[in-house]
């Protein structure tokens, strides 16, 4: 039975001429759901305006952000995963590092650079989760490692950008060998007295957590970000308890001692600019 019945012709337009929305025009916040245009929200870098709530940015977006007038060099930058387990899951991993190369326009999962924040020496080694969830492998490894190496021999001050799930299961122990290599060259660099400043972000956990991340002079970290080593749900399975409200965020770990402050996107490079002034004094 029928209830309802246009007895006039709409407006109907071609199909040939309807349009469609075209996709990345608008962002809607993960956190707060607030939807604001892709243009406002990347000029607030990629930072909702309603909640603050920090979203994922790549390793070009942070040089944009802390290199006076996005001026760097770039330390080696050609360098490439090889495939000494020859190991394959879904797809072997050789064709997987290729495929998220040519997707990602990265190398790896690390961007290394030296440049000047506010007119003073820096290198920074940012990662990128875009490229196989941040995970640590030799490559990241290694370039963090010569990173460090160019900061002792310059007496420049390192700064360490992390983003991670954690240690690369494809390499397995070649991997997690880059916990104890990374953690030696920041032992050399301590000696050296050339300061280490460990930038926490979105997420932060596993392998990398449990090695340099958290070793910097200074440990600071962006609102809201997740920073641990397990999973909560891997941790609450594990001790059987329900986890207390705010668990591994960046607030939580600031009151229990392992951070120094957290930074607003908008402040970083002014923050990190006065700690690098305070350890030249």
């Amino acid at each position: 039975m029928v209830w309802f019945k246009r007895r006039k012709k709409g407006v109907v337009t071609p199909t040939k001429e309807k349009k469609e929305t075209p996709e990345g025009l608008w962002h809607k916040c993960e956190e707060c759901k607030h939807v604001t245009s892709n243009d406002e929200y990347l000029a607030n870098l990629s930072v909702c305006p309603q909640c603050s709530h920090h979203g994922k940015i790549d390793s070009l977006t942070y040089f944009k952000i802390l290199f006076d007038d996005n001026k760097y060099k770039e330390l080696d930058e050609n360098l490439t995963s090889g495939d000494p387990l020859q190991f394959e899951d879904t797809k072997k991993y050789t064709d997987r590092i290729q495929t998220t190369q040519q997707k990602t326009k990265l190398k790896d999962a690390v961007r290394t650079g030296v440049g000047k924040i506010d007119k003073q020496d820096a290198v920074i080694a940012c990662m990128d989760f875009g490229f196989i969830g941040g995970s640590m492998g030799s490559v990241v490894g290694e370039k963090i490692a010569r990173a460090i190496d160019h900061s002792i021999k310059h007496k420049v001050p390192f700064i360490m950008i992390s983003k991670s799930g954690g240690a690369r299961m494809m390499e397995a122990a070649f991997s997690l060998m880059q916990m104890a290599k990374t953690s030696a060259k920041l032992s050399i660099l301590a000696k050296e007295r050339v300061p280490y400043i460990s930038l926490l972000t979105d997420p932060t956990t596993g392998g990398v957590t449990a090695s340099y991340a958290m070793l910097g002079d200074i440990n600071i970290a962006e609102p809201g970000a997740l920073i641990g080593f397990a999973g909560p749900r891997v941790v609450k399975e594990t001790i059987g308890k329900d986890l207390p409200s705010g668990f591994q965020t960046s607030e939580f770990v600031l009151e229990h001692g392992f951070l120094d402050y957290i930074v607003d996107r908008h402040h970083l490079k002014e923050k990190i600019s006065l700690s690098i002034k305070l350890f030249n004094n």
